[in-house]
């Protein structure tokens, strides 16, 4: 899922404390020539609010095991993210399907200005100075994973610095 993304470094579960946040359920149904068969999808975001965070999509018949099988596949999604004092290392769009998001950092004291599905990212990852706006579509898995887009592309100054092959001085005074 994260191969496009230079910077993305995974993460094993092991050892950390994850916070589990249901962004949904959804009932879905399907026709067969006996009738509906009605199931559950749902989607879960954990992270340890200190930059490490994960997603997942669970379907189950039943609600409580299709949030299950979402924690375990969150658990296996699991990725770190940039945060410099609570807040995010520059501003960023990301997109998936027809949602947009945009994530812009904050002076300290702002808090989390997001709406829904963006919120329960950026509060799973640990960011408590954001301003978002979501755009476009508001289906909540294509939310979820525009946000984790945005928050993928994001690349602190070490990083920059060791990409290009300069000192971290040079990043700032080109």
């Amino acid at each position: 899922m994260f191969q496009k993304y230079k910077s993305a470094e995974l993460v094993k579960p092991g050892g950390l404390d994850l916070k589990d946040r249901l962004v949904g359920v959804q009932r879905v149904t399907k026709v067969t020539k006996g009738g509906r068969a009605f199931g559950f999808s749902a989607i879960v975001v954990v992270g340890d609010e200190a930059g490490v965070v994960g997603q997942g999509l669970g379907k189950s018949k039943d609600v409580a095991s299709a949030i299950a099988k979402a924690v375990e596949d969150a658990k296996k999604n699991l990725v770190r993210i940039p945060i410099i004092k609570g807040t995010l290392p520059h501003e960023q769009k990301g997109k998936y399907g027809g949602a947009r998001v945009n994530i812009i950092p904050a002076a300290p004291g702002t808090g989390v200005i997001a709406g829904g599905a963006v919120r329960t990212v950026l509060e799973a990852v640990g960011v408590h100075d954001v301003l978002s706006k979501s755009q476009g579509s508001s289906n909540p898995h294509n939310v979820v994973k525009a946000t984790f887009d945005a928050l993928l592309q994001l690349r602190d100054a070490n990083t920059i610095a060791r990409d290009r092959g300069i000192s971290l001085e040079k990043v700032f005074n080109a």
